[in-house]
């Protein structure tokens, strides 16, 4: 709050955006996206078209963080592939591993909150790295893994989110599934299908390779890209914690 009372709008820059979907879900939370950090193309175009007014930067490893606006927050899912079931879960030896070039951005804008979403092979490779950086630079940290069925979506797509915030201001309520399927079921006492109430969003619409004879070739980068892609509900219910915490 501020001196008079009134509510200050948080406000957050994007690692890794993607097709921008933790960042959807931070604005639908209440927070403002002041920046954008991607180097995808097809993705670039998908964030130029959502935040039009919002500056944009490509490849995070040639960033200066002091061209970046202070925010209260940074969020970002850098890449998974290191620390993935399904790969050779290289971690700190893959060079896709870029963690400390997310944490080089955080360790010189020094945000209130972090936000880190990653899948959950991370939490047996290279999780140690993100909590020991985060702990040395004065930040503690709260993680779990959430399943987008956990607010309403049709698949599982479960996802490690972490909550990082400067030593002993405690974010209001751990970031659980458990927390979560306790206020759904809360909100459908109250009437109604969560599904059909305002900030509430349906599952995602189906996509298949191969789509009315359209060729796989041309719908490569959007498949992509929603592979890639967070769930923004679930960025949302973490948005909320954070902004209540921050009040």
């Amino acid at each position: 709050m501020s001196a008079g009372g009134a509510a200050v709008t948080l406000t957050f820059g994007s690692l890794f955006s993607g097709i921008g979907g933790i960042d959807l879900g931070l604005e639908r939370a209440g927070m403002q996206c002041k920046w954008q950090v991607e180097l995808d193309d097809y993705c670039l175009k998908v964030l130029a078209k959502h935040w039009p007014d919002v500056p944009r930067y490509g490849d995070i490893k040639e960033l200066d963080p002091h061209d970046l606006a202070p925010v209260d927050l940074i969020c970002g899912g850098f890449p998974c592939q290191p620390v993935s079931i399904a790969g050779k879960r290289l971690a700190q030896a893959d060079e896709r591993w870029l963690w400390p070039e997310f944490f080089r951005i955080v360790r010189t804008l020094r945000p209130r909150y972090v936000l880190v979403e990653n899948v959950p092979g991370l939490l047996s490779a290279g999780m140690g790295d993100v909590l020991g950086d985060l702990a040395a630079d004065g930040y503690d940290a709260e993680w779990d893994c959430i399943l987008a069925a956990a607010v309403g979506a049709s698949h599982l797509r479960c996802r490690v989110f972490v909550v990082a915030y400067p030593t002993g201001c405690y974010v209001s309520e751990q970031v659980s599934p458990q927390s979560i399927i306790r206020e759904r079921r809360a909100e459908s006492r109250g009437g109604g299908s969560n599904e059909s109430r305002p900030g509430w969003w349906l599952p995602e619409p189906p996509l298949d390779r191969m789509a009315d004879g359209v060729p796989c070739g041309v719908v490569r980068a959007p498949l992509k890209a929603l592979g890639n892609a967070v769930v923004p509900q679930v960025a949302e219910w973490i948005g909320r914690r954070i902004v209540d915490a921050a009040s």
